[in-house]
């Protein structure tokens, strides 16, 4: 088993060799990847910061001359991402762990993302305690706070880089006994005010053979689903939750960003796609909700999330950006519109029932959407039983013409 460690062995030299030696106790082969720029390392590396900066498009004597810490880690994060992933794509990486301020969490972390889902990555970082979502993105790394500075070895330094190097022997070492099937993978996405429809066609699809994978449609979680997609682990989508749109038009919290429904379109993936929770938009507790929204019709939701209406004006801009985006699809598309409302909130007597708001985004996503892509109107809301059969049927179909179904997924 190698575990590579990512660190600055120019000013973390001393904290890295104890990490490694806690490794190699324990039987694991260890490999120093060096991302210090502006001293010669402390102890020697396997690969040289040199070569870190040539795998990343420059020479280390470049980010020297230039002084400028920003472009530097950028040219070391890239340079560290594609000796891992050179190192993992030749069997010699079991696990990445990572050492480090701000500077080398960017850089590990751009070299942990670059690795499949499932290797073991484990950053120890004075910025754990903080907001990670920079470092971290859809990707399973977890995040270790050092609790004090990653600056000399003592008590508590060598207790905290213990637990996180005997975590990697752990990880590495040890099967996690996962069994993986053959079977196709349906990606579903979910919010809490679209369970009741995740839950009903997620039943009928398992019931038919599909194994599925649930993403909580927080940004991240739309993400990851994307990742995957392209990565071909998932064979199929059912876009329940497209509420992530609302966040990038709008600026809640939560966005995917603007590639989000583009992998589905690019790879000819079969999908059904709907427009759950397009009805809101996130933000954090009530009082961190921008001034320019307080007139807005505000939903608190718990004292940590806070939910805002959207308007008939951004409901319709949802429409065409969806509608263009699905547009684009390469393989099997349908969209389905709940008419009956897009979230539990979005019903009658509820807090965000709007029909304007509603039909302004059916409209809009009519209008636009090309011939090619299949249109499901039903009466019901998004959590209808029928409704949510509706589409995972759908979806079987597609992937049934596509010869992506169970074998043994017989009605």
């Amino acid at each position: 088993m190698s575990v590579i460690i990512i660190g600055t062995l120019d000013t973390k030299g001393a904290e890295i060799g104890f990490a490694r030696d806690v490794l190699n106790a324990k039987g694991v082969d260890v490999h120093l990847v060096d991302t210090g720029v502006m001293e010669d390392p402390a102890i020697e590396p396997d690969t040289t910061a040199a070569a870190v900066a040539e795998a990343g498009g420059s020479t280390l004597s470049e980010l020297r001359e230039q002084g400028e810490r920003g472009a530097a880690m950028e040219v070391m994060g890239d340079g560290a991402a594609s000796i891992v992933s050179r190192l993992h794509e030749e069997g010699s990486l079991d696990g990445v762990l990572g050492l480090g301020g701000s500077g080398n969490t960017s850089i590990a972390t751009a070299a942990m993302r670059a690795l499949p889902y499932g290797v073991p990555k484990l950053m120890v970082s004075t910025m754990a305690s903080g907001d990670v979502r920079p470092y971290v993105e859809s990707r399973d790394i977890m995040m270790l706070y050092s609790v004090a500075d990653i600056e000399g070895l003592n008590q508590l330094s060598r207790l905290v880089i213990s637990n996180a190097a005997l975590a990697m022997v752990g990880m590495v070492t040890n099967d996690p006994g996962v069994d993986v099937e053959d079977r196709p993978t349906i990606g579903i996405t979910m919010f809490g005010v679209t369970t009741p429809c995740v839950k009903s066609a997620r039943a009928y699809l398992e019931e038919r053979g599909y194994e599925t994978i649930v993403f909580h449609a927080t940004g991240t979680g739309g993400q990851a689903m994307e990742n995957l997609i392209r990565e071909g682990v998932i064979d199929g989508v059912l876009d329940v939750t497209t509420t992530e749109w609302a966040d990038e038009l709008v600026g809640g919290v939560l966005s995917a960003g603007p590639e989000r429904l583009d992998a589905a379109a690019e790879t000819g993936t079969p999908q059904v796609v709907s427009t759950g929770a397009l009805d809101m938009v996130n933000f954090g507790a009530k009082d961190d909700v921008p001034e320019e929204f307080s007139d807005r019709h505000l939903h608190v939701h718990n004292p940590q999330v806070t939910l805002m209406r959207t308007t008939a004006d951004e409901c319709a801009e949802l429409g065409r950006i969806i509608g263009e985006k699905l547009n684009a699809a390469t393989g099997p598309t349908a969209l389905a519109l709940p008419l009956g409302g897009v979230s539990l909130l979005d019903v009658e007597g509820e807090d965000f029932y709007d029909p304007e708001a509603d039909e302004a985004l059916f409209e809009a996503l009519k209008q636009t959407l090309d011939d090619h892509v299949e249109l499901i109107a039903s009466e019901a809301d998004i959590n209808d039983e029928a409704f949510a059969e509706t589409i995972a049927a759908k979806l079987d179909e597609y992937m049934r013409a596509a010869e992506l179904a169970p074998a043994s997924g017989d009605d």
